[in-house]
């Protein structure tokens, strides 16, 4: 394994980013820069800029996004520009998750809910077992890194080393992995579970999509083989392995005693208090709840809700910071690049506060003890404190990124584009006039993207354009994500012509079809329509060399102001680089992505299918159903190892669609 950063790609630095990536570096190595700021338009290759500095750097790297999608995105980037080196994925790994929560006024108690996404727990897991034992490491997360985790010197403490011809006898193994939290299934082992017999055990490890087959002869290990969970085929021999602990809040014997001594201690003190103030169902409440917590404990080594405990399990004082994702880093040895800044940074400022106001009414009522304030995200300060090389990446930089640093700007894209040409019409008459020119766009077979203020109005629009011949469809939150992203498939393919939306056509849409923005009430001053969300939303249309952005407006707001003067002052900028190198701007042509093709395939795969069965009435042959079973499940596993669970849901769905029929004909 290297532990060099080596990066990987057919492109070298072009147009603003090579004088971009040089500042940066030389902010780090030689000016000792706390902060910086990539000011990068859209399209102008910010990901490869991030690349191209880690390369450079030569540290480990934590690059934290604002939502799980725009992180899975980066993820997959990375990965690609570093295949030598591990690239992580760390985000939250709740498919669904209610909180804790008491509602005093209606006496309501909300027990936790939720629902774990097991590849994502491995993930979480690879990350961390990735960063103690590699340094050439990069960890693309969420705002999720900032939530407590357990001690890294204990994760690491307690993680087994097991070598080819070890003296080590199976029953000392396998108490060796119960004391990591792994469990015994000699039936259908899962993740974080062993199967013992005879002289072999299997580790299904927590953070590998593998197993390791253990072999003994007598009280050595003879050989250590990874597995194929799925076919049990051989991948590798190998000379040694390490297992990591199979949960994150794990700790030693002797720190379990005693935390669960001090968890008593507080107890004790906490009943007494409601006691003196008579408050003696508040006092039963919390003597309960945490009476039985102490016996799992004490049982399994584990209990529900155990985070609400880490501050006791990991031996800290009563008010300090959690042990996050970040202290698994190397101390003041590592590169955070956070992504869209001017969206993450609100979230890592707000959620300690957050936090702190539902655990207090639990606490105040009896459901937590005190120590469970401590089980919380870290406070932004405490986030600062942590780091020593931060470079904020954005094409609209917040006023607090711009306070700490002037902005290194990338503004030249190495295609050649411009930033769209931006008109002001009026607002009378601004649904007929989008209508002529959605249907001039149509004729071009170029792509529209529309802006309105609520949801209504985009539903309603929607409706409208279609009664006159256009083929447009609505975007917006109340659609479910893997329908949102089939929409933004379809309009790349030409299913249809003009999208309509709100706020989710800010960012993350990479269309290079879309040659006009259209901004509906553009002068309705306000979050919608600020100077950063004008910006980002004009961006959707810099990727086509023909992109335009129209704006109906009756009033020259400040924002709109600002968002003319900045895009015409890099116009001039892009126009004259171009003129100077005879470069001629070109449109991005991207094919659409390869998952909409495959699962195209896979409903054409299912129609015939289907249709030879529908033809059939005896009921005979297999109809190529075991055939097509096969591909779409081959198609659905990867899709689901490349984090792309979408198209992995689709996939899944063309199952079930062959299932149908199959069931009828039995019938």
């Amino acid at each position: 394994m290297p532990d060099r950063f080596i990066l990987h790609s057919e492109y070298q630095p072009a147009g603003d980013q090579p004088q971009a990536i040089d500042a940066l570096v030389d902010g780090i190595q030689k000016r000792h820069l706390h902060y910086q700021t990539l000011q990068g338009v859209t399209g102008s290759g910010k990901t490869f800029t991030m690349a191209n500095i880690i390369q450079r750097l030569q540290m480990p790297t934590l690059v934290i996004s604002h939502n799980k999608t725009l992180a899975a995105q980066l993820y997959s980037e990375l990965k690609a520009f570093f295949p030598e080196n591990a690239v992580e994925y760390f985000v939250s790994y709740y498919d669904y998750y209610q909180p804790e929560a008491y509602i005093p006024q209606t006496d309501t108690y909300i027990a936790k809910d939720s629902a774990i996404n097991d590849e994502l727990e491995r993930l979480r897991l690879a990350a961390t077992g990735a960063l103690l034992e590699r340094k050439d490491t990069i960890v693309v997360a969420s705002v999720s890194c900032i939530y407590g985790m357990g001690d890294p010197e204990e994760f690491a403490s307690m993680e087994q080393q097991i070598v080819i011809d070890q003296t080590i006898s199976r029953d000392d193994l396998l108490r060796k992995l119960i004391a990591l939290q792994y469990t015994r299934n000699d039936l259908a082992p899962e993740r974080g579970q062993f199967r013992a017999a005879g002289d072999t055990v299997e580790i299904y490890l927590s953070h590998r999509e593998d197993y390791l087959e253990v072999q003994f002869w007598g009280d050595n290990i003879d050989q250590m083989i990874r597995r194929n969970v799925m076919t049990r085929t051989e991948i590798e021999r190998v000379k040694e392995a390490t297992i990591f602990p199979c949960k994150l809040f794990v700790t030693s014997k002797e720190k379990l005693l005693a935390a669960q001594r001090a968890i008593r201690e507080e107890l004790k003190t906490q009943v007494r208090e409601f006691e003196l103030a008579n408050r003696l169902v508040e006092a039963q409440r919390i003597h309960e709840r945490t009476t039985y917590d102490l016996e799992m404990l004490q049982e399994v080594g584990y209990c529900q809700g155990i985070e609400n405990y880490s501050r006791h399990l990991t031996g800290r004082e009563p008010g300090s910071r959690p042990f996050t994702l970040i202290d698994y880093f190397p101390k003041d040895n590592f590169l955070t690049i956070i992504d869209e800044s001017h969206a993450t940074l609100p979230q890592l400022h707000a959620m300690q506060n957050a936090d702190r106001n539902r655990k207090m009414v639990l606490v105040d009522n009896g459901f937590r003890l005190p120590s469970a304030l401590d089980n919380r995200p870290l406070a932004y300060d405490e986030f600062k404190s942590l780091q020593k090389n931060v470079v904020f990446v954005s094409a609209t930089p917040g006023a607090y990124e711009l306070s700490l640093t002037q902005p290194v700007k990338q503004i030249i894209r190495p295609t050649g584009l411009l930033d769209p040409k931006v008109e002001i019409r009026p607002l009378q008459g601004q649904v007929d006039d989008a209508i002529e020119e959605i249907r001039k766009m149509v004729e071009k077979k170029e792509r529209v993207l529309v802006t309105t203020l609520t949801k209504k109005m985009a539903e309603e629009l929607s409706e409208c354009l279609r009664k006159v011949g256009i083929n447009a469809r609505y975007l917006h939150s109340d659609l479910d994500a893997l329908e949102r992203v089939d929409i933004i498939r379809s309009l790349r393919a030409g299913d249809f012509d003009c999208l309509v939306g709100i706020n989710l056509l800010r960012e993350g849409l990479d269309i290079p079809e879309v040659a006009l923005v259209m901004v509906m009430d553009a002068d309705k001053e306000g979050f919608l329509r600020s100077t950063t969300s004008l910006i980002q939303t004009a961006g959707r249309a810099a990727r086509n060399s023909e992109g335009r952005v129209i704006l109906y407006a009756d009033v020259m707001t400040d924002s709109i102001k600002a968002m003319v003067a900045e895009t015409d002052a890099r116009r001039t900028k892009q126009s004259a680089y171009n003129k100077e190198h005879n470069i001629t701007p070109k449109t991005i042509k991207r094919a659409v992505q390869a998952s909409l093709h495959a699962d195209d395939e896979a409903r054409k795969m299912v129609s015939r299918v289907v249709k030879k069965m529908d033809a059939k009435d005896d009921g005979e042959g297999d109809y190529d159903i075991t055939e097509a079973r096969r591909q779409i499940e081959e198609e659905m596993h990867a899709a689901a190892q490349a984090l792309e669970f979408e198209r992995a849901a689709m996939l899944r769905d063309q199952l079930f669609a062959l299932d149908k029929p199959a069931k009828k004909k039995k019938r």
